[in-house]
């Protein structure tokens, strides 16, 4: 393509160097579709004559189909997705096909496949983060009366509802939600017709193919078109934070799962076993989960770094966007599709959950409160709470358990009424202020991710 300037061949090694096509490949749909509408602007505007154009668009629309029907194999060949294209045009209407780039660099059309490619990709990824998003908030509308405790430091701290738990992981994969399409929105800006980086002196209409490929509109700066990957680091950080995410909800799935635990079972199809030691169930999905996070972590870190020192316009270092993206959105994906059916299918144990709410001194601030509402100031009754608290480890006892007599040693503000107040499963109601784990507030919480996800109330 270019010998016309150099005298020989690239050496072998330093092609298969510079080549990209073992990646870019994949955007052989999207580059096929922004060449149909590169040629149908040319015809449009006179560029090319209306029969070349004609040629053009159909030789292209008989690749794309022969690629998806595999009847045409891609040529790993070729230098990238882009010359394998118009090479095998060329190759089947003859003269015709050498013009489709008229106007046109490598430089705005790889610019213009990655941001459709990844249009594409997202949209997938939003629903995958949907699906499990309703299969999350199924579990929490069957678990709204389950008491577990509810941890800070890891210790045992007040009591919840079990769904209460994995509504806050709705809100988590919502806000992702919001994110990606906001990424989507900055993404969808056509960079076709900045050409390699100057524009063009041919006469196009860059607002005819952004309308026909679906952007929003077109890139206001050439130079700025041609070197942007704004969108992939900012795509890889939205996968960052929608992995941190689910590596939260892997680490207490699999907190969950162990014998220390016991508040969840999974099933069988999302663990594996030992070789040697025949007892063991291991979360495998949701550790594997846990270990990909940091593969998307690095991908971000590369493709920054990659980006940091370019000075404008387009790079080769460039090139080197696109392995680090795809490889987000693969792991991001594959995440996903195993994590929504493993939350589907585990097996919450409610007795266990409760048992461990019985027996981690939880109430301990409800007893406080009490005092409080009896006239005592808060610092006081607090102290109070912490001492019994204190003689309950001491006796190998539970506050529930402790005689009204010993209450009343600490404070005669005690009395029978205690002992309803300091009920984990009242303790756990009454904590019904907007957001809170009290019955009320978690039908309003399931309400809004339903009103979220545009789903109806039956």
């Amino acid at each position: 393509m270019w010998a016309g300037r150099f005298q020989k061949a690239l050496d072998s090694e330093a092609d298969d160097f510079n080549s990209s096509i073992f990646f870019d490949a994949r955007m052989y749909k999207q580059d096929i579709t922004g060449s149909i509408a590169h040629a149908g602007m040319l015809k449009k505007c006179g560029i090319v004559s209306e029969a070349d154009g004609d040629r053009i668009i159909e030789g292209l629309q008989g690749i794309l189909a022969d690629l998806e029907s595999g009847a045409l194999k891609i040529d790993y060949g070729a230098e990238d997705i882009h010359m394998f294209v118009e090479a095998e045009l060329t190759s089947r209407i003859g003269e015709a096909g050498k013009r489709l780039h008229t106007a046109r660099s490598r430089n705005d059309q790889v610019a213009v496949d990655i941001r459709m490619y990844l249009r594409d990709e997202a949209e997938e990824i939003r629903g995958l983060l949907i699906a499990l998003i309703k299969a999350v908030l199924s579990q929490a509308e069957h678990t709204k009366t389950c008491i577990m405790p509810g941890y800070t430091h890891l210790q045992r701290a007040q009591p919840i509802y079990f769904a209460h738990q994995l509504l806050a992981y709705c809100m988590m994969f919502l806000r992702d939600l919001d994110r990606l399409a906001d990424a989507v929105k900055r993404m969808n800006i056509s960079p076709l017709g900045c050409c390699a980086l100057a524009g063009t002196s041919y006469p196009i209409d860059r607002a005819y193919t952004a309308s026909l490929l679906g952007f929003d509109g077109v890139a206001m700066n050439s130079i700025d078109g041609v070197s942007d990957r704004d969108f992939c680091a900012e795509l890889l950080s939205v996968f960052s934070i929608i992995m941190m995410h689910l590596s939260r909800f892997s680490e207490e799935i699999i907190l969950w799962s162990s014998a220390e635990f016991r508040f969840i079972e999974l099933d069988d199809a999302y663990t594996t076993g030992s070789s040697i030691m025949p007892q063991k169930k291991n979360p495998d999905m949701a550790e594997l989960v846990r270990g990909k996070t940091g593969r998307v972590y690095g991908d971000l870190t590369a493709l920054l770094t990659a980006l940091k020192g370019l000075p404008l316009a387009y790079n080769k270092d460039m090139q080197e966007d696109k392995e680090a993206v795809f490889d987000g959105v693969d792991t991001v994906k594959k995440c996903l599709r195993v994590f929504a059916p493993m939350v589907s299918t585990m097996k919450p144990l409610p007795e266990n959950m409760k048992k461990a709410a019985q027996t981690g001194f939880i109430n301990a601030t409800d007893a406080a409160d009490y005092l409080v509402g009896k006239g005592m100031p808060f610092r006081a009754a607090y102290k109070i709470s912490g001492q019994l608290v204190a003689l309950c480890i001491e006796k190998n006892t539970v506050l529930e358990a402790l005689p009204l007599a010993v209450y009343k040693e600490y404070s005669d503000l005690f009395a029978e009424d205690l002992y309803e107040a300091i009920n984990i499963e009242t303790c756990a109601e009454k904590r019904g202020s907007a957001g809170g784990t009290g019955q009320q507030s978690l039908s309003a919480q399931i309400a809004f991710v339903k009103a979220q996800l545009g789903l109806t109330e039956e």
